[in-house]
């Protein structure tokens, strides 16, 4: 092993193997921390997953966009950040791509991703 690796190891995150198996186009509801001055509290992020990179590696990350009062808010979560409390899978969507970067383009009723019904939970 490699001094990269021990590294890698150090930063691992135990809560990131409790993060439920979804793929772009599902929409995910991400209980994140923020700091408010001195205070700390849970944030719920929900939106739809248009990317995923490294699945459950330590670089890996996925990007999490919602519309909120008419504008495009996107966040990019890693797999091993300690600010991600938990993820849960709200719907699953059908999806042909692995990145959805095409959403951030449209909106209104083309930017609907359909519900597959198909997966199971």
């Amino acid at each position: 092993m490699n001094l990269v690796d021990v590294v890698k190891q150090d930063h691992l995150n135990p809560k990131a193997k409790e993060i439920p198996a979804f793929k772009t186009g599902d929409t995910v509801a991400v209980h994140a921390w923020i700091k408010e001055g001195n205070k700390k509290r849970i944030q719920v992020f929900q939106g739809t997953c248009i990317a995923i990179k490294k699945h459950g590696d330590v670089e890996g990350h996925f990007r999490v966009r919602k519309t909120s009062s008419g504008i495009g808010v996107e966040r990019v979560f890693p797999f091993h950040s300690t600010n991600v409390e938990k993820v849960e899978v709200v719907q699953k969507g059908k999806s042909r791509r692995a990145k959805l970067y095409y959403l951030r383009d449209r909106s209104g009723k083309s930017a609907r991703i359909a519900i597959d019904y198909d997966r199971k939970k």
